[in-house]
Parts: structure tokens; sequence; C-alpha cells
């Protein structure tokens, strides 16, 4: 059981992020924080009291075998309370940390789901969260391992779809992330069309280092966004999560959901190439998109296809917007598209000439800084990160 109060806590000073601090005297409940905290990969400190800034060391270190074993910091030498990223303060020591200076990032942490009393003692120390254990386990390991990876803003996600065959999504993926990587923000292009043929082929680098898809099919619960970006594919200064060539074309939902999660966490931006068709694991994906473009070619038929398109994926998420793609049929023009589409015009996808030429060289879609295809993409991107930051959220 977790309870919510306030928010989440501050950033370390200088943006450096170390491990948790822990105060409590309950030896089996600090093996059971200990064991949490080697799960999600953070060393924590441990005090039995307030430790004042800078920390000194706990008058007390008489710790269960389990917890010399996992190797806590007990020396006082990193941070105190104010300085902590995140604390976790066992029920047994809240009288002992009332008169303590009050911050964000303090949980209340405690095994007696019938007693009331712990909400009294959160209020008296300011703490953010009261979380029992077991039920909490999962929920206190995903905050520990923010703490760990130094999660700040989420990235800035967006999702892009074709209205028909042949529309031109990945093309205009492509172009997204190679645009996003050339501004300089750490980017990351997602293949979530197990019969696209690979957009690491698109970009060239069908024969990379690196995971494809069907190696995350066993993940569950939560995956390291650190070690996500560094076992995979680097093209191009982005990172790639494309399929390989293999018999394997779908993932479970839930490793869908683990693995976008873990790249979310690591800030920048995040693009995702989606298939035409709605299945659980792009449920999953459609969850978790900031934005998605819809990519339309200006013909009739098209529009009639993309209608249902929108209304399948606007079923999940909320911001769906229509790029447009020319040449124009008689009588439609961008805006004519997104009228009858009823959805926000995104802008005119241009036509670049060449296109063909450079895949035959290896040269993703948008290379040329000066080319009208990263122009838009670039346009995209300076409207949709200042929307985000106009909103707080994000990018």
């Amino acid at each position: 059981m977790t309870g919510i109060i306030t928010h989440d806590p501050p950033p370390a000073a200088g943006g450096r992020q170390s491990g948790p601090l822990i105060v409590t005297e309950d030896t089996e409940l600090l093996d059971d924080l200990l064991r949490l905290c080697a799960a999600a990969g953070a060393t924590p400190e441990v005090h039995h009291s307030v430790p004042v800034t800078p920390a000194t060391p706990p008058t007390s270190a008489t710790h269960s075998a389990s917890s010399a074993s996992s190797a806590p910091s007990v020396s006082g030498q990193r941070t105190g309370w104010e300085a902590a990223p995140l604390v976790l303060v066992g029920d047994d020591a809240a009288r002992r940390v009332r008169g303590a200076v009050r911050r964000r990032g303090v949980v209340l942490v405690g095994r007696d789901q019938d007693d009331s009393g712990v909400w009294q003692r959160a209020v008296e120390i300011g703490a953010d969260h009261v979380l029992m254990l077991p039920d909490g386990e999962q929920w206190l390991v995903d905050r520990i391992a923010d703490v760990a990876e130094g999660a700040g803003r989420p990235a800035l996600t967006v999702g892009v779809i074709g209205g028909r065959g042949g529309a031109g999504a990945s093309t205009l993926a492509c172009a997204l992330a190679v645009t996003s990587a050339r501004e300089g923000l750490r980017s990351l292009l997602v293949d979530a069309d197990p019969l696209g043929g690979g957009l690491d082929v698109l970009l060239g680098g069908e024969t990379a280092d690196g995971l494809r898809w069907p190696a995350f099919a066993a993940s569950r619960g939560r995956v390291g966004g650190g070690a996500l970006e560094e076992s995979l594919p680097e093209l191009h200064s982005l990172r790639v999560l494309s399929w390989d060539r293999g018999d394997c074309v779908a993932v479970p939902p839930q490793a869908v959901r683990a693995v976008l999660a873990a790249a979310r966490r690591r800030g920048g931006t995040v693009v995702v190439d989606l298939p035409r068709r709605i299945d659980d694991g792009v449920a999953e994906v459609l969850a978790q998109l900031d934005v998605g473009i819809l990519v339309v070619p200006a013909e009739l038929r098209a529009v009639a296809a993309a209608g249902r398109v929108a209304a399948a994926v606007g079923m999940v998420l909320r911001d769906l917007r229509v790029a447009v793609r020319g040449p124009y049929a008689s009588g439609l023009d961008d805006r004519e598209v997104a009228r009858l589409l009823g959805l926000p015009l995104a802008g005119e996808v241009p036509v670049e000439s060449g296109l063909l030429r450079a895949a035959e060289s290896k040269r993703p879609p948008g290379t040329s800084a000066r080319g009208p295809l990263a122009r838009f993409c670039r346009g995209f991107w300076e409207r949709a990160l200042a929307e985000t930051a106009g909103r707080g959220e994000g990018g």
C-alpha cells in the first residue's frame, strides 16, 4: 500500500544524484530496504537518526548479516538529510526525525497495514508518501531506481503513423530522430512495426552491433534506462531500437511498456514509427506518447483511410495531429485535409528530391540540414519543445 501526500524529491546539488538515505533501527525493515535498493541498483546511506550536513557517522551500526552483505555506506561521508535525493524513514524512527528540516522526497515506510496512526506521523515529519511493505515494494524499487539513474523530465515522445500504406511515416520518423540528434538532443528511434523491414535498414545500419526487439521479449518490471541505451545500435548520433530479420514478429505488451518507459526516463526525445494496426503492444506505446503525427497523402482515398486510423488511435492518444504530404488532389490542400479529419494541422511534409538516391547511399532521411524535410522537422521540434516547456512536461 502506498499513499501520496505531495510530490517528487528535489535533484541533488549540481544535478548529480546519489543513493537514498535510510533512517531506521529496525533491523528487519533495514534488511528489506537494503534488498530493494540492491534490486534498483542503488547504494544507500544508513543512519539511525537524522544526520547533519555534512553527514556524521551513526552512533550505532548494528546490522544483521544480510545488511552487512549489502555493503551500504554507513560512514556518513556522502550526504546529509537535506542533500539526499530520497529519504526512507522507518516507522520506528518517525519520532526521532520529527524536528528535522522539512524537505521533499521523504517516504515513511512501515509494515502494519492496520495502523491508522501512520498518517499522523507522516504529517509530523513532512513525508511525501506513506508506504507499507510488502505491498509497496515495486513502487519503491521504481522510485529508488529513478534516484540511481538520476531521472529527470521524461523524453518528449512522438509517434508517427501512416494514414494509409506508403504514406511516408517511416521516412518522417527517421527524419525527426536524425534532426533531433543533430540539434544535440539525446535521441532514440523506436521501430514499433515488426513487418516494416527494420528502421535500421532505412538508416543503413542493418549490420550494426546492438540489440533488437526480440532480445527484450522477456523483459518484465523495470528496465534500466542507461543499460537500454548502451545496448542499442548507435547510428547517425542516435540510438535505434529496431527489429531483426528473424521469425519473431511480436513482443509481449508488458515488455513494450517496460522498454519504452526506460527510454522515456533518459530524457531528450523518443520517436516511434507505428504500424497502422492497433494491437496490445501498440496500445502500450500509444499510452506513453506525448504527441502523435498522422501522415496523410493529399488524396481522397488516403483521407478516408486515415479517418479510420485516427478513430482507432484517438481512443488512446489524446494529442493526434495530421501532417499532409503532397502532391495535392483537386480541391484538397493541407487545411482541408485537417478539416475533413477533424485534427490539428502539424504542417505540410515537403517533398524532397533525392531521397531514393540517399537511401541507396545509406544516408537517412533528414541528413541534409538545409533540405526541406529537415527544416520541417526542425520547426516541429521547436514548436513541440516550446509547448511542453510551457506545460512543464516532457522533453
